[in-house]
């Protein structure tokens, strides 16, 4: 029997290595496959075009992302080319000749990796045949209605098709890792194992089927785990089918993997599988030169959020801007999974503790959420119309003003102050004023929603009576809309407006990993999550005092809803009390955090998943090492030796307490000593490492 070659996560740069130096390994290929490559969908893309420029600088030429073509997404992010391997352009040609177009090229993002793109339409024709193969290797019956299931094996076929094809050419050595991302690309996997190709295979499901509609449903979800009958509950929703390929993709793939801990424990009872491993979702994480420049970009985008505002709060406008909190949320409009529900319920409780401690602290909410719409609402374009008025009108008796005093200091005098603005300036301003009474509230949402009557967050507002009062603390405002930069309204982009806001709000009760959070923290942005949310878990795991780096984490899974809005609100208060340096501090703290969610740090779980599967698929030619599984040891934030910011210490028993106590907590804090602890407490993330000149990066070339 040949030498097994020896797979090791022990190097000390992180990266595996090949124990046998003998044995070629440079024709070990990777094909990661999803619905979403090139296909944006929702959060799988994130994770795979973030994920990207780690993995081609680890596999090189060797490593392919497959998914479907759609012409106006290829358009714009796919550029063609021949493929440089000569076994991939075989299998194209030989599918290619059999009435199957299928495209090769680079996507156009960070890493630039090859694409291989495969046209569902113009494979359609074969649909009945392969739901026939398809129903022979599993029993399982697509309806002919479901047009997302039946392009799901349209798709899964064709990837199959290329695998063996691809395979066949190898003469049966081990060459090929595929690994397959949720239940639309599971089919290619069964029918790989079903026609028992060469292929080492893994799958990753993001969130189960019958978990988010579970949770949807407003059900207890997470404490009735084992007592779900979840053949009857995938029946009623009609989506048995779906679920039964997604639990078949599981139990077939060499290695079964999940982006969480608490995705892990929903699986088990799920799809009756315990995952082999966890791999928590990054992000590409690109530092600033100037240690503080996400400051600098915080201010200058809160700036422009404070415009909006006083357009849109335009006659109301009795609160100090300076004093003013922006929170946000953000994601699909799915109202309890997402936890907008219990967050305008906090908000409503938060509104009242200002107002009983007459606090002069103003918190603006936007709620981000995407849903029908049948364009701007008029009163808000009225209001950024009427702020542009009143700008225009004051810098014109600005430059008038200018001009009398510029001649005025010319001739030696000190202007008259009371005539140096005449009657036509005073009529100006007048008139100018007058343009901003309002007999109406300002609105709560921006745009005129089309069931206006049945929003769900709509009819909580008016349920709970936040509709922009003068007398409110908390102001309300729905963004129905994607962010962008062109918008007539809030011209930003989505993380120019993250970066602009204090506080982002995620109390989701379904959320297998979290990247709306992810993202707050690595612009420096404070952040509420939850220990449902997988992004929680992973922050309770790795730091000892997540709130004090601005994480804070609401227990939802053993509180009942009122004690965990009441933890939420009280974190919302708290944070309302701190100041404008200990919400500097805590910022600071926040972005340090980012490190740990750098794929170069986390890539090493799915380098993990990588080497089991083919451990498990070829035994004879690869095996782990004892200790092969990453540790996350070593990886954890202690608790900050001075914590301002901490809801527990920045928390005081009056809201008006003493500046010398903010002084004396300021004299604790030195920023580079905390950061140096910080770098230290967690390992440096791995490099690839310098090649020797000439030679040429491969696959399994790791380096020490």
């Amino acid at each position: 029997m040949p030498l097994a070659r020896s797979l090791s996560m022990t190097s000390l740069n992180g990266l595996p290595q090949w124990e046998d130096e003998d044995l070629p390994v440079e024709d070990l290929l990777l094909f990661e496959i999803s619905w979403e490559v090139t296909n944006k969908v929702g959060g799988i893309y994130t994770v795979i075009q973030t994920k990207a420029k780690t993995t081609a600088d680890e596999w090189g030429e060797n490593y392919f992302l497959v998914g479907p073509y759609f012409e106006h997404n290829v358009k714009t992010q796919v550029e063609f080319c021949e493929p440089p391997n000569p076994a991939v352009k075989k299998a194209m040609d030989t599918m290619k000749s059999q009435g199957c177009q299928v495209f090769f090229g680079r996507w156009l993002i960070e890493g630039s990796p090859y694409v291989l793109l495969f046209d569902i339409g113009s494979a359609a024709w074969n649909l009945d045949k392969w739901k026939g193969e398809f129903w022979e290797v599993s029993n399982i019956g697509i309806p002919f209605h479901d047009q997302e299931a039946n392009d799901a094996v349209i798709f899964g076929s064709l990837t199959a098709w290329f695998l063996k094809e691809l395979s066949c050419q190898f003469d049966d050595k081990p060459n090929i890792i595929a690994h397959f991302h949720e239940w639309q690309a599971g089919v290619g996997l069964i029918l790989s194992r079903s026609q028992k190709l060469p292929v080492a295979t893994i799958f990753t499901t993001h969130a189960t089927l019958l978990g988010r509609y579970l949770c949807a449903a407003s059900i207890d979800f997470y404490n009735n785990l084992d007592q779900f009958d979840i053949d009857k509950e995938a029946g009623e929703r009609q989506i048995y089918h779906r679920y039964c390929m997604e639990r078949a993709a599981v139990h077939c793939a060499h290695v079964f993997t999940t982006v969480s801990q608490i995705t892990a424990t929903e699986a088990e009872h799920m799809l009756k599988k315990s995952p082999d491993v966890v791999t928590p979702n990054g992000l590409n994480i690109k530092k600033f030169s100037a240690m503080h420049e996400f400051q600098n970009l915080h201010s200058m985008y809160k700036a422009r959020i404070q415009e909006f505002i006083r357009g849109h709060f335009y006659g109301h406008l009795d609160f100090s801007l300076d004093k003013t909190l922006f929170f946000f949320i953000a994601g699909r409009y799915e109202f309890s999974n997402k936890g907008a529900d219990m967050f305008l319920e906090a908000l409503s409780r938060l509104n009242f503790l200002l107002r009983v401690h007459k606090t002069d602290v103003t918190v603006i909410v936007f709620f981000i959420m995407p849903a029908k719409t049948n364009n701007f609402n008029v009163e808000t374009l009225k209001g950024q119309a009427v702020r542009k008025q009143l700008w225009d009108t004051a810098q014109t008796v600005k430059e008038k003003f200018g001009r009398k005093l510029y001649n005025a200091l010319l001739k030696g005098e000190i202007p008259d102050l009371n005539k140096i603005l005449d009657r036509d300036d005073i009529t100006i301003m007048k008139r100018a004023i007058f343009s901003t009474q309002r007999h109406s509230l300002p609105p709560v949402t921006t745009h005129n929603m089309i069931d206006d009557s049945n929003d769900p967050i709509l009819n909580t507002i008016r349920r709970i009576g936040l509709f922009n009062n003068r007398t409110d603390r908390v102001k309300v405002i729905l963004h129905p809309e994607f962010l962008s930069s062109t918008s007539p309204l809030l011209p930003l982009d989505y993380e120019e407006f993250v970066r602009g806001c204090h506080l982002g709000v995620f109390p989701s009760y379904y959320e297998p990993w979290g990247y709306t959070p992810a993202e707050c923290t690595v612009m420096g942005i404070p952040s509420v999550t939850t220990n449902l949310s997988g992004f929680g878990c992973f922050m309770q795991e790795h730091v000892a005092d997540p709130a004090a780096y601005g994480i804070y984490i609401v227990d939802r899974r053993f509180r009942s809803p009122d004690e965990s809005c009441n933890q939420l609100t009280q974190f919302l208060y708290s944070f309302c009390q701190q100041n404008r340096r200990q919400r500097i501090i805590q910022r600071n703290r926040t972005e340090r955090l980012s490190d740990l969610l750098d794929w170069r740090y986390l890539g090493r779980y799915y380098m993990h998943a990588r080497h089991l599967a083919l451990s498990r698929t070829f035994p004879d030619k690869f095996e782990m090492e004892p200790s092969a599984p990453p540790k996350t040891e070593g990886f954890r934030f202690p608790r900050p030796s001075s914590v301002p910011p901490s809801p527990s210490a920045s928390q005081h028993s009056s809201p008006h307490h003493s500046e010398a106590e903010d002084e004396d907590e300021d004299e604790r804090y030195d920023e580079d000593e905390e950061a140096e602890r910080d770098r230290q407490n967690i390992k440096s993330p791995f490099s690839l490492g310098a090649l020797p000149q000439g030679k040429k990066k491969q696959h399994g070339e790791y380096r020490n």
